[in-house]
C-alpha cells in the first residue's frame, strides 16, 4: 500500500520558529557580537552543564547565533551544536546548520542518502525549543537577571 508523501506543515513550522525568537532574545539579552553566554543546567541540584551562546553576527534585519552545550560527556560524545538565524523583521529564528550540515529542506523523501526524516528541519527546530525551554527553566546564569 502506498504512502501519502509527507507535506510540509508551515503553520507549525513557523510557530515554533517565532517561539525560539522569543525563547532567544530572552537568553541573549543585550549581548555583543562576538560575546558569549553561558547558561549553567541543573537538574534536580545536579549540574549538567552549559547551554553557550554565542552572537556571532548582528546585522539591521538579522543575527546570528551559535548554540552549543559544553558537560560531563565532552570528551565522549559530539555534543549538539547549531547554528541559527534570526530574523528580526518577522520575528522568527531558524536552525540553518546542525552538527556542520546545512542548509535543510522543509521535506525530504524517506529513504535518503542521509536518512533525513522527512520532517528534519521541523524536529530541528522543535529540538532547540526544547533545549532552549530547558535553559529558561533550570537554567543560571550570573549576568543575566533571574530567568523567569
Amino acid at each position: 500500500m502506498p504512502r501519502n508523501a509527507y507535506v510540509t506543515d508551515l503553520k507549525t513550522l513557523q510557530g515554533e520558529c517565532t517561539a525560539n525568537f522569543i525563547r532567544l532574545t530572552r537568553l541573549l539579552g543585550d549581548l555583543e557580537v562576538g560575546e558569549t553566554r553561558e547558561v549553567e543546567l541543573h537538574n534536580h541540584g545536579r549540574r549538567l552543564g552549559a547551554l553557550c551562546l554565542k552572537l556571532q553576527e548582528r546585522a539591521p534585519y538579522t543575527s546570528i547565533v551559535r548554540v552549543s552545550q559544553r558537560g560531563v560527556l565532552d570528551t565522549m560524545i559530539d555534543t549538539p551544536r547549531m547554528r541559527v538565524h534570526l530574523y528580526h523583521d518577522v520575528r522568527m529564528a531558524e536552525v540553518t546548520d546542525f552538527q556542520r550540515q546545512r542548509h535543510f529542506d522543509g521535506r525530504y523523501r524517506y529513504p535518503n542518502s542521509r536518512m533525513h526524516q522527512p520532517d528534519e528541519k521541523l524536529q530541528l527546530n522543535r529540538f532547540l525549543g526544547e533545549w532552549l525551554d530547558h535553559g529558561l527553566a533550570h537554567g543560571h546564569s550570573l549576568d543575566l537577571p533571574q530567568l523567569p
